[in-house]
């Protein structure tokens, strides 16, 4: 079995996840992200810097994720589901803002829990992802400190991001702040805060979203030229919302001209295409290593139309009690939920069955694979039929041979 050494080798077997943890502990100045547009956000290093350096390899959610040592360290003792991970309570619901459920991406519960924390806990800013003004099919890390940056900036933005680039301004905060990140943005700053106190102090809640894997930027550009707007043209883009579950919507030509796609069509495309092997790796899909996850009610979806709805995941003690506290003040209007409402929500637990069949193919090719603690993967795997785990493991060794992910790849430019 190949190992994994250095961070580098991350990069070159197609692991990373570009949240940019790397780049944000590194003390030398050795580590800078570049963006590829077929492949993501990327670290390169200085290779003089860094030569016999590992800081960064420990909290990078490519090398390894340990839930175990999440739920020891923070509060998230409740009882695990096999498929959604531990969970104190679950709700489904909305915003009780019309407008922010309106502009989120299903029922605007993360913007409204990020709002409360602003409005009434004192924290300083929301550190989370939006749209970059300059390159609008590009994402950018953006700190929001009011109510209308934070709305501004609400919904789904289905290409790479990278918050944890920007965990040094929560550390150097002069008090508690959000993180919002995908679920492996929430684990690597949470192992970041493990060798930082005072950035585990600051961490005032961790939010995340159910999450199948952002799309590379390529994946953006295609539908582009789907519509026919060259890039030059385009003035926003909006991947969903404002509706549920809305429509892939580029304005263009200084704002005059709009063209949209179903977002069954732009999803389906997205999604086949353009997402890294790594996401089909993935353990932690609902989020389990957060305080708060949430992601669309699936199962309360009507076609002929209906607000967005969300289901609301408290994974810690703090998470749950900020939680409870937002609902009292009006800013959230959810009733109690259960696990078996978010397994039949979200085809995302049927990834959580796959992923011990894929990292065995992975190993009977020799491919290094992502160190995984916590997670009942064996058990999900296990529950799944003979011929299931069979189709899982043959269909992953073809995967890998094809796309030539057998053997180290190093990326272009990086």
């Amino acid at each position: 079995m190949r190992r994994i050494r250095h961070i580098q080798d991350v990069v070159d077997w197609g692991l990373c996840v570009g949240c940019g943890a790397c780049a944000s502990v590194c003390e030398k100045s050795g580590v800078s992200l570049v963006h590829i547009d077929t492949e993501g956000i990327r670290p390169v290093f200085d290779h003089q810097r860094c030569a016999g350096c590992t800081d960064c390899l420990f909290v990078c959610p490519g090398y390894g994720i340990d839930s175990e040592a999440f739920r020891k360290g923070w509060g998230a003792l409740a009882e695990e589901n096999l498929l959604i991970g531990p969970s104190l309570e679950i709700w489904e619901g909305h915003a009780a803002s019309p407008d922010i459920r309106y502009r989120g991406s299903s029922g605007g519960a993360v913007t409204a829990l990020a709002l409360y924390c602003l409005e009434r806990e004192g924290m300083r800013f929301v550190l989370h992802t939006g749209m970059d003004p300059e390159r609008p099919w590009r994402n950018v890390t953006v700190k929001s400190r009011s109510g209308a940056e934070l709305i501004l900036r609400a919904g789904s933005r289905y290409c790479p991001s990278s918050p944890c680039e920007a965990l040094r301004d929560i550390e150097e905060s002069d008090g508690p702040c959000v993180f919002i990140g995908k679920p492996c943005d929430a684990a690597a700053a949470i192992a970041v805060s493990s060798q930082r106190p005072r950035l585990r102090r600051n961490l005032g809640l961790v939010l995340t979203f159910f999450c199948a894997g952002p799309p590379c930027t390529k994946g953006t550009l295609s539908q582009l030229d789907r519509l026919g707007i060259r890039k030059e043209q385009v003035r926003e883009i909006r991947y969903r919302g404002h509706g549920w579950p809305g429509e892939f919507t580029v304005v263009y030509d200084g704002g005059e001209r709009r063209n949209s796609l179903s977002y069954k069509e732009a999803w389906g495309s997205l999604a086949k295409h353009h997402r890294s092997f790594r996401c089909h790796l993935c353990p932690d899909g609902l989020g389990e290593i957060a305080d708060v996850s949430c992601g669309d009610a699936w199962h309360r979806y009507a076609a002929d139309g209906n607000p967005g709805r969300s289901l609301v995941v408290a994974r810690t003690a703090r998470g749950r009690d900020i939680l409870r506290k937002a609902m009292t003040e009006g800013y959230l209007d959810l009733v109690p939920s259960n696990p078996e409402n978010v397994a039949a929500a979200q085809g995302l637990v049927k990834r959580r069955q796959q992923v011990f069949g894929r990292l065995l193919a992975m190993r009977l090719l020799l491919v290094p694979t992502p160190d995984y603690r916590g997670f009942p993967l064996f058990r999900a795997w296990r529950e799944t039929s003979i011929v299931s785990r069979a189709k899982t493991v043959l269909g992953t060794l073809k995967r890998l041979v094809l796309r030539g992910l057998w053997r180290r790849n190093p990326v272009p430019g990086v």
